[in-house]
C-alpha cells in the first residue's frame, strides 16, 4: 500500500514537473514564428516610390504611404515589438522599385485576355541586436485580373493581396523561424 502511494506521488511530481517544462518552453516562441531576439522596438521608414524609373512602371498616389502602414501593421500585429519613429532595435527601410501591367494571355484574335500587376520593393532590413541577421533584398508579387477590367477597378482588391504577400514575405525574411 505505501508502495502504491509513493508510485502515484512521484507520478504527480513527474506530471506536475513536465506541465512547468512545457509552459517555460513555450516563452521562447509564439504562433508567428516571429525571433525577435532582445529586441523590443521596430520601425519601419517610409517607402519612397521610384517606380518610375522602372521602363513601364507607373506612380500611383499613396502607394507609398499605404505600404509603408501595411508592413507596419503586420509587424504590430504578429510581434510583441513597440512601433517607434527614430532608433529602433529593427528597422526596415527601402523604395517601391516596379509597380506595372503587362498583359499575360491572348484571346484568338489576338487580343488580351488577362493582365498581370506587379509591384516590386527592394527592402533593407538592419537589427542592432543581432548584425548577422541584417540584409538587403528585393521582394515582388503580382496579381492577375481580367483585360476587360480597369485598373483602377482592381485596384483595391490587387493592393490588398499583393500587399498581404510582400509584407509576409518581408516578416518571414526578417524575423521568420521556421
Amino acid at each position: 500500500m505505501f508502495e502504491l502511494i509513493m508510485k502515484r506521488r512521484n507520478s504527480i511530481k513527474i506530471g506536475i514537473m513536465g506541465l512547468l517544462l512545457s509552459l517555460y518552453s513555450c516563452g521562447a516562441y509564439n504562433f508567428s514564428g516571429a525571433d525577435i531576439g532582445t529586441a523590443t522596438t521596430f520601425q519601419v521608414n517610409f517607402f519612397q516610390n521610384y517606380a518610375d524609373q522602372t521602363p513601364g512602371s507607373t506612380i500611383v498616389p499613396g502607394l507609398d504611404r499605404d505600404f509603408t502602414l501595411a508592413l507596419q501593421d503586420l509587424i504590430n500585429n504578429l510581434t510583441s515589438l513597440s512601433l517607434t519613429g527614430n532608433n529602433g532595435d529593427l528597422v526596415y527601410e527601402g523604395e517601391i522599385v516596379e509597380y506595372k501591367v503587362i498583359p499575360m494571355t491572348a484571346t484568338a484574335d489576338q487580343r488580351t485576355a488577362q493582365n498581370r500587376l506587379t509591384m516590386s520593393v527592394n527592402v533593407r532590413f538592419f537589427n542592432t541586436t543581432k548584425e548577422d541577421a541584417d540584409f538587403e533584398r528585393r521582394f515582388s508579387f503580382f496579381y492577375d485580373f481580367d483585360a476587360a477590367a480597369s485598373l483602377t477597378s482592381i485596384q483595391a482588391a490587387a493592393h490588398e493581396e499583393i500587399f498581404e504577400r510582400l509584407t509576409q514575405d518581408i516578416f518571414n525574411a526578417s524575423l521568420g523561424n521556421w
